[in-house]
């Protein structure tokens, strides 16, 4: 089985980078994609998702750097959600999104797109080196 999501938004807050105590940089950042359609009236709705997003090593650094409030994004990666109960009493849900591969999109004087995708995990047979130069910005 594999499993792969695909989603394009804005980021709604600066990226937070930190590191792990063994040194392993992460990079933590929310997503909000938009959905907009016309409902049976006629009238115009729109529904706005919001994605929590990790990222790892390398990616995480430059995500970290290259990455702003506001700045629209396209992530692919594996995702994980989870449902709990609020101190309200109401029921929440929570969508996290482990990133594998970054583009960046528009922003920074819209000089086109960048990849960036992560270092592969151990033992995978995938191997896809991160280069700096290759970040037109």
């Amino acid at each position: 089985m594999y499993q792969k999501t695909v989603i394009v938004g804005h980021l709604g807050q600066d990226p937070e980078l930190r590191y792990t105590p063994s040194g392993q940089s992460v990079c933590s950042f929310r997503v909000a994609t938009n959905r907009r359609w016309t409902d049976r009236d006629g009238n115009r709705q729109e529904r706005t998702t919001w994605f929590r997003v990790t990222a790892w090593g390398k990616l995480a650094e430059l995500c970290s750097q290259y990455l702003s409030k506001g700045r629209m994004v396209l992530v692919e990666g594996d995702i994980d959600a989870s449902a709990w109960i609020g101190q309200d009493g109401q029921p929440r849900a929570s969508l996290e999104l482990t990133a594998r591969n970054v583009r960046f999109l528009g922003g920074r004087g819209d000089v086109g797109l960048s990849t960036v995708e992560a270092a592969p995990a151990a033992g995978s047979e995938e191997s896809t080196p991160i280069d700096e130069d290759e970040i037109p910005f």
